[in-house]
């Protein structure tokens, strides 16, 4: 298990001075290297942080977390998906290393279900994938429209104060705007999109250590370490009493979260531990923080890796040195830090949490936004305003409008894929790159999808959040689809590329399909009881939908035509 240097490894290209063993590798996978090869470890690092980004998901889904069991499936939650979580990312790093394109999973289905299958494993892995990225880039965007209305709601007093609440329709529109200045960021050169992945790299290490510290530590009443590390909180859940159930539902939270897979410098948490109680560090902790600088740095410093993709920017292999090596190191790297980060941070918030009813409550200030509610009455019981609690808001804000741009980026580059092999409808429009080597007609169609599928919110938010759930559902189907053909139909001829589990890898690999059939089944369940239509989980129904569509399209007309991932190199 590990980095296998050995003859078998895949060769170098050497190109204007510069070994690229990924760019080789794209060459003998039959594919003409089209996208701009600019990303560099630190660009890479930066989108794969700026996606993942703890405080976008654990922020925006903090209400499910405290309804569903609080603290103890918050905490202990974490640690259950990311270890699960870890596992699919290193069965997937093992089949990135064999197969570095821009298609990424539904390439790797085709490879790896063979000849006979090829075609439709890799149609319904890659429709799986494409609708669960634009589903991402929708909720995310969409929390974003949300937290900006509750930042207005707060500053103009709150909801106790006379504060504006925005309509459902100018919710909407804070969303079509947002999505608008992604798609116009995403048409930049990929080196100006470079500097503004940096940027969001350095503003999501920034934000989530300052939140997690300053946070409890501006709070006047914190939690106790029983409460945070104990605390089972089942008097929120709607008509449920089995603990084991909650405990389920709260899984959601840091499932989805761990989506992406693809963060990056995430470092501590022991911090937060003993910042909830004392006004000032210790000298241990001074240390420990510093020390994870320092790491950091010299992470930083080592251009020579040129640190890539992960599972959500797998789709921009082709614009990443090295790929086929680099790849899977990001995947694996950035997985176990985000989970320790991301605990950190769960932990921090966690400590200023006392009353969980009262920041579910619609009537509290921030309308019953809870974790807006914990940083607005932190300041304001210290200070007497809670104007600090807002400039927090806003920070995370800046976090989710990163994130959802890393998410277009990563969209438009699985559309230029899935077109390029003529998956897609007007296949020939998506696929064309313009001088500046950017895909950008896949930017413009992946925003304009996003957009569309928010609409429903409008109808109804049930049904928005059914579309929405094709984010955890239908984006892990995608990832486990590649690693089941490994395991089963590719058990003997699949050929490892620079990182390989070795023996390990069956195993694994099952664990994975595993883990991920069981939280398919877990999140389909209903969240509350009784139910009824405005209760009933639609989960199933949109995963199905989309299951039903993809079938359907390729049994009435895609068999006669698709043909799988096809080459762009004359042989």
């Amino acid at each position: 298990m590990g980095w296998d240097r050995s003859e078998r490894s895949l060769p170098s290209q050497v190109e204007d001075g510069i070994a690229d063993s990924g760019q080789s590798r794209l060459s003998q996978l039959g594919y003409k290297q089209e996208l701009k090869r600019d990303l560099s470890v630190v660009s890479n690092f930066a989108f794969s942080f700026s996606i993942i980004s703890v405080i976008t998901g654990v922020t925006t889904l903090y209400n499910s977390g405290l309804t569903n069991g609080g603290p103890v499936v918050m905490v202990y939650g974490w640690l259950i998906a990311g270890g699960f979580s870890m596992l699919v990312g290193l069965s997937m790093a093992e089949i990135c290393s064999s197969y570095p394109t821009s298609g990424g999973l539904y390439y790797w289905s085709a490879k790896l279900a063979g000849p006979s299958w090829a075609p439709f494993a890799s149609w319904m892995t890659g429709w799986f994938n494409i609708v669960g990225q634009w589903a991402v880039t929708t909720s995310i965007d969409f929390s974003l429209a949300q937290m900006i209305q509750v930042i207005i709601l707060l500053s103009t007093g709150g909801a106790n104060g006379g504060g504006y609440e925005a309509s459902k329709y100018v919710v909407i529109a804070f969303h079509g705007g947002i999505l608008l200045m992604h798609a116009i960021l995403n048409s930049l050169p990929i080196s100006v999109l470079s500097f503004f992945g940096q940027l969001a790299a350095a503003w999501n290490i920034v934000g989530v250590f300052v939140l997690m510290i300053l946070i409890p530590l501006v709070a006047t009443e914190r939690a106790s370490a029983k409460f945070v590390f104990t605390y089972f909180n089942t008097d929120s859940a709607e008509g449920i009493n089995s603990k084991a159930y909650i405990f389920v539902l709260g899984l959601l939270m840091s499932q989805y979260t761990l989506t992406g897979y693809d963060a990056s410098a995430h470092m501590v948490t022991r911090i937060i531990l003993l910042v909830a109680f004392s006004n000032k560090l210790t000298a241990f902790e001074i240390c420990l923080a510093l020390l994870l600088s320092v790491i950091y740095l010299c992470l930083a410093r080592r251009q020579k890796l040129n640190q890539p993709v992960s599972l959500n920017l797998l789709s921009q292999t082709e614009e990443t040195k090295s790929a086929d090596v680099n790849g899977p190191r990001g995947i694996i790297s950035a997985i176990g830090i985000s989970v320790i980060v991301g605990w950190g941070y769960i932990i921090g918030i966690t400590f200023a949490v006392t009353d969980i009813s009262y920041l579910l409550s619609s009537t509290n200030d921030a309308g019953g936004y809870a974790i807006a509610e914990v940083f607005y009455q932190a300041f304001k019981s210290r200070y007497g305003s809670g104007v600090g609690g807002i400039i927090c808001l806003g920070v995370v804000a800046v976090a989710i409008f990163f994130c959802g741009m890393g998410s277009v980026t990563s969209n438009s580059r699985m559309a230029y894929a899935f077109s390029r092999d003529g998956a897609m409808p007007f296949s020939p429009l998506w696929h064309k790159v313009n001088s500046q080597e950017v895909p950008i007609n896949a930017v413009w169609l992946s925003a304009a999808i996003s957009f569309c599928m928010a609409l429903t919110s409008l109808g109804s938010l049930v049904a928005f959040q059914a579309m929405v759930s094709i984010a955890t559902i239908g984006l892990y189907i995608a990832y486990a689809l590649p690693i089941f053909f490994r395991v089963t139909l590719a058990r003997k001829s699949f050929i490892p590329g620079p990182f390989n589990l070795g023996r390990y890898g069956i195993l694994v690999g099952w664990v994975a399909v595993l883990w991920v059939i069981t939280i398919s089944v877990l999140f389909s369940l209903p969240v509350a009881y009784p139910i009824t239509t405005e209760t009933l989980n639609y989960t199933p129904v949109a995963v199905g939908g989309l299951l039903f569509l993809a079938v359907a399209s390729w049994i009435i007309s895609a068999r006669h035509w698709f043909k799988g991932p096809i080459t762009n190199i004359d042989t």
